[in-house]
This record gives C-alpha cells, structure tokens and sequence, in this order.
C-alpha cells in the first residue's frame, strides 16, 4: 500500500489547521496526539465489491474492484505500521448483513474475520438486531473487542444481559504509543493518558430493526451528554464517540451536546471527502469541525463509506488540558490492480502495458485512491473456509446483464443524475410483473398496479454477466421479506413519497427510506434547501413496461401496490402507509408453500406512541417464517427472479420513474 501520499497529505492539512506549536507531543503536559483509523457498514462484503472509477473530471472510466475484509486488513495494519502515535482503529457499525456470506453463516463469519482485523470497538449498528438478541449475544462474545452501545439497556433481555462484551464505552489507557484497555479511570498509571470510547446507537431503533426483543433504547444527545459529563467528572478529557446514527444525527449530537471530541460514525454510508475527480461525488466534509451547544467547544466528524470499500484516517491534537488543537484526515478508497475498459470485464477489456501504467500513476498522484493488495492469510481463509459454500448457494443462471446497473439510494449520492438508482425501480417493476402472472394473480384477486421499493432494502448493483438466483435472494434482497398488496389512494401516495424524500434531504441523512417505483413516475421538487419539497407531477402507466402509456394520479382514486412487509407496515419512516392501515386494510401478505402462493389477510395495524412502531393485526393466522415455519418467505427475492428470467437479458428501464429536483 502506497500509504505516503496520504501521511503526507495529512500531515500538511494538520499543520495548516493546527492552533498549538509543532513541538506538542505525547509526553508530559505538552498535549496529545491519536490517530483513528476507522470503517463502518462494512455489511459482510468479505470480497471486492465490482466498481469504477473516473481518471479525472473528464477522464475516462476504469472498471475496477475496491475493498474487501482483506483488503481493509492490509490497509489497517500499513496504518499502523507508518504510525508512531496512540492509534485506534474503530468500526462504526453495521457488519451485518449484505452479502452471501451472511445469509450462509449470520454472524459467525464476521465474528471470525473481525476478530483478525485488530479492531479496538465497534458500534452497535441496526442490521446487528436482524435476527434475534440470542444470535447478537452470540457474536459479542465470540469477538475480541468490545461492542459499544451508552444509550441502549439490554438489562430487560435475557440474551443480552449477561454479555460482558457488550458496554456503555471503553476506555483505553496510552502510555506513548502503547495501550491497553482498562475499566474504570482509576486503573490508569500517572504516565498514562486516557480515552474513552463511547458508542451511540440508534434511538428509534425498534422502527428499523425487527430483532430487537426486550432491549430498551434512549435518546441518542440526552443519554450521551450524561455519560460523557460523568467521564469528564473522572477526569477524562478526551472523548471519542462512535456512533451509528447516520451523519445528519452526527452533526446533530455534536451541536446538542458538550465535550466530545471526535464522532466516527456510521449508518448512512457516508464516504466524506470530494470524490468528484474520481467520478464518486462530493459528500460533505472530512473531518468536519463542528460548534458544541457552548458555541464554544468543537467537535470533529468523520465517516467511511460503505461495503468495505474504503478505510479512513484521523489525527486528532489535544492541547496538555484535554482540548480540541485539530483534526485532519481522509478517506482513500482501496482498490486492486486489475483494471478495465469496459463493465463487461472480458480478457479483450484488460488494461495492459501503458493503457495500464497510465492508470497506476493516476493513483499514484491521486490521494484519495490507492492500490492494495489484499491479506493474503485473510484471502486464503475465507476462501478455504467460507467460499465453497456461497458458491454453491448460487443456483440457476436466469438473465444476463450485458452491463453493470447501478444502485444508489438517493438521486445526486456518488456522482449519480437526478434519477438516481437504475436497480431499484428494475425490482419495483418486477414486483408488478410478478403479481400478475396468472398463479400469483389468482390469489391476489385483483391486478396490481403500482411497486414501491425502499431504497435501503437492495443492497448491490447488478454486476454485467450471469445473474443467478442468489444473487437475488443472497445479495440484492438478502431480508427474506414477503410482499404486500394493498389499496391505498392517491393522497396517500403523495404522502407516502413526501414524507420519505423530505427526510433523506438533510445533508449527510440517512437515505434507506428513499422511494423508488414501478408501473408509475414521480417528479419531486427540492423547495427549502435540504429540508423539503413538493412531489410536482405524479402519473401512472397504464400501458406497458416498454411502451408506457401516462395518465395523471388523482387524490381521490384507488390504486393496487405491492411492496415489501417491512414497508408496508410502516418501518424506516414509511408512516404514510401504516397510518393508512390502522382502521381497516384490505392488505394481503403474499408467501409460497411447496403447493403454490398464500396469502395472508391483514385485519388493521395498531399504532404504538412510545416507540413509534406499527404491529400487524392479522385476520387469522400470520405466515410462518421462522426456522421452524412451513412457508417460504423471500418473495421480493422470488418476484425479481422470475422477472429476470422472463426478460432474460437485464437492462436499465426504458424510461425514468424517479425524478428529483434538487434546489441550487
């Protein structure tokens, strides 16, 4: 790893935004120095996620593949190598889920790698609670580092209760650039600096996550200013919080609250830095700077991406009193060698010679990208142990993707247009096509007219070549949710995709609840600046997928969707449609049985104020989807499969579904 470029960049941003002389070190009451280096929504991606980048604003583009556990390791351990100073390295959050390899293993997979990684803690993200305290207890105590959560109570549950793993924050005594972790102030020698790591997780967490059994959660800025001014109280003066609350909340708990020094974060895959040269966006400051409710103290915010795709690195100055000097810092996207010219990736598109030298001096010269090669104990590891088993996983070929599509969840995030991903309305369509074949249709009873998909709920591109059943029931839809028709008129879905785009608007928000459609197109226009809009025009297709036929929707008009449970029940901010739901429904929820399609009425949804969550209130029984259950249950995976067997070439959609105007 070509690490210099970026010490070098570091150190010169350090300089410029240092407020303390050069000669602070570590030692005696001259300040203190740490390094942080961390990641976050890593999501099971053990290999390099298929990707591309551009050699400059107009230059070309080179298909490539970044990150990987592997990859993330050798990069850590290069970090830790080139520091001298106190070094943490942190995960904040959302190990989970994602790919193949958690479907297969849940978290004992995870648990193994991240145990190799030499992580110091790691934040509690939503998608640890997807499936039961029980298995989350499991996987705290087969890590080897703490899991950090300040404003959660897991005293009511009888999984997580006993785990000592599981704790408020750590704190981490330095002698130098050597640490160890201790448990409370008074364990720290008189040479010893110390700092806490606090972990904040989600306080609306029982609206996002379906596993979390008898735990309890609290305000996210109240609860932490509690903890944090107790640390202060000990005397510990230098406080870093890792939170998984996305980096909008980030912003926020830093403008709430006092004395935290540093937020590495999570939740909303956030990669900040301006990655527009490299054809990734330009997502919001690195190490942020941000004034504490005192207007007085400042607090530095930082956060890495998505999919184990990127690494990022901090220094912090402290002053002799514990006080913010500066931070400075960066994301590099860490790439492999093999590059290029077309998404097809075929033996004729390989760069070579100096098509292939001209893309390796561009990363040389480039600081937010560089070449890594991967660990190669870590490689052998999961291959030997965990590959076979996925590959098998894989089933049937049913389509073929002559190019890559793109995912991302919100219109503009990455570099994207204004219309944002191409493969989620490809699912919302699916999801119509599937309802009305003849063996759904006639359990449905009525022929449905609209898709809706959260953008949170389709976690990969769709790489160009084979696509195979698992790569729509392992990666693409891993949830194993069942779908949902319902009737629900225009207002509604005004409101519906109103509400859920005004809350992706703020900058660094968390964008899971993004709508995107099928058999119909919306425009929404930005009014007040990352804050909210209008949806301007709204129609639906009462022609075909490739030749659509637009009337406009009216308020006062019925109309048949089909979308996920987890959305129809109004999770992720989805309230417009359980509100919609809580005197009566005509909803069904659709699953498979070895005989063919059931389906499940749904008599109302109850409403619970505290925790803001919406429970199912059945007709008669509910599907059975547990271990033990009869049904098959992943029919957003098993729509998207038939879809792409009957169109057998997959493409982008014809036309636009999705269209947002942003405000300048």
């Amino acid at each position: 790893m070509k690490l210099q470029k970026t010490v070098i960049a570091v150190a010169l941003l350090a300089a410029l935004s240092a407020c303390s002389n050069d000669d602070d070190t570590n030692q005696g009451d001259k300040g203190f120095n740490l390094t942080i280096a961390h990641i976050n929504d890593t999501h099971s991606n053990f290999d390099p996620v298929k990707s591309s980048f551009t050699m400059g604003k107009d230059g070309e583009v080179v298909f490539n593949e970044f990150g990987g556990y592997p990859r993330l390791l050798e990069a850590a351990n290069e970090i830790k190598e080139e520091t001298s100073q106190p070094l943490l390295f942190l995960h904040g959050g959302d190990a989970w889920q994602g790919t193949a390899y958690f479907k297969l293993n849940e978290g004992t997979a995870n648990a193994d790698l991240l145990s190799q990684m030499g992580l110091d803690a790691m934040a509690l993200g939503n998608h640890e609670f997807d499936l039961d305290t029980s298995k989350l207890a499991s996987f705290i105590d087969n890590v080897n580092f703490p899991l950090l959560a300040n404003n959660m109570d897991a005293g009511f549950d009888s999984a997580l209760s006993g785990s000592k793993n599981l704790k408020p924050y750590q704190l981490f005594a330095f002698d130098g650039a050597t640490k160890r972790k201790i448990n409370e102030v008074s364990e720290a020698n008189d040479n010893e600096q110390i700092v806490a790591v606090v972990g904040v997780v989600l306080e609306d967490m029982p609206t996002i996550a379906t596993g979390t059994g008898d735990v309890k959660f609290e305000n996210e800025i109240a609860f932490t200013q509690v903890t944090v001014t107790a640390l202060k109280a000990q005397g510990v003066n230098k406080i870093v919080v890792l939170s998984h609350i996305g980096n909008a909340r980030d912003i926020a708990l830093a403008e709430g609250t006092t004395d935290i020094d540093v937020i590495v974060g999570g939740h909303s895959h956030t990669l900040l830095g301006d990655f527009t040269d490299l054809g990734h966006g330009d997502n919001g400051v690195y190490a942020q700077l941000v004034k504490q409710k005192d207007e007085v103290g400042q607090t530095c915010i930082v956060q890495a991406g998505q999919y184990a795709q990127a690494i990022g690195k901090v220094d912090v100055k402290f002053d002799s009193e514990g006080e913010l000097l500066s931070c400075a810092g960066q994301n590099t996207l860490l790439t492999n060698e093999e590059f290029y010219r077309d998404g097809k990736r075929e033996e004729s598109d390989l760069l070579t010679g100096a098509d292939h030298e001209k893309v390796e001096s561009f990363i040389d010269e480039t600081a937010l990208i560089d070449d890594v090669d991967e660990n190669n104990d870590m490689r052998v590891h999961i291959d030997a142990t965990y590959k076979p088993a996925l590959e098998e996983a894989y089933g049937e070929v049913v389509a073929n993707a002559p190019q890559e599509i793109n995912h991302e969840r919100r219109p503009g995030d990455a570099g994207t247009d204004k219309h944002g991903s191409d493969v989620a309305p490809l699912i919302a369509e699916g999801m119509v096509y599937w309802a009305n074949q003849a063996d759904v249709n006639s359990v449905i009873g009525k022929k449905v007219q609209i898709g809706l998909v959260g953008a949170g709920g389709v976690r990969t591109d769709i790489a160009s070549g084979e696509f195979r059943e698992g790569h729509a029931s392992l990666e693409l839809l891993p949830f194993s949710n069942y779908l949902s028709v319902l009737t629900i008129n225009g207002e509604v879905l005004t409101d519906l995709l109103t509400s859920t785009i005004d809350a992706t608007l703020p900058v660094g928000s968390h964008a899971g609840k993004f709508p995107y459609v099928g058999g119909m197109r919306y425009t929404f226009t930005e009014e007040v600046k990352n804050t909210s809009g209008n949806i301007s025009s709204i129609d639906i297709n009462t022609g075909t997928e490739s030749e659509p036929r637009w009337e406009p929707i009216s308020g006062n008009t019925d109309y048949v969707v089909i979308v996920n449970n987890y959305n129809a029940s109004g999770n992720d901010g989805w309230n417009a449609l359980g509100d919609a739901q809580l005197q009566a429904t005509d909803r069904i929820d659709l699953v498979k049985t070895a005989t063919g399609y059931k389906a499940y009425k749904v008599d109302h949804l109850t409403y619970n104020s505290t925790e803001n969550t919406y429970s199912v209130v059945y007709a008669d029984n509910a599907p059975s989807c547990d271990d033990n259950g009869t049904d098959i249950c992943n029919t957003d995976a098993l729509s998207f499969i038939d879809y792409a067997e009957e169109k057998v070439v997959l493409e982008q959609s014809p036309f636009e579904s999705t269209t947002v105007n942003y405000k300048d």
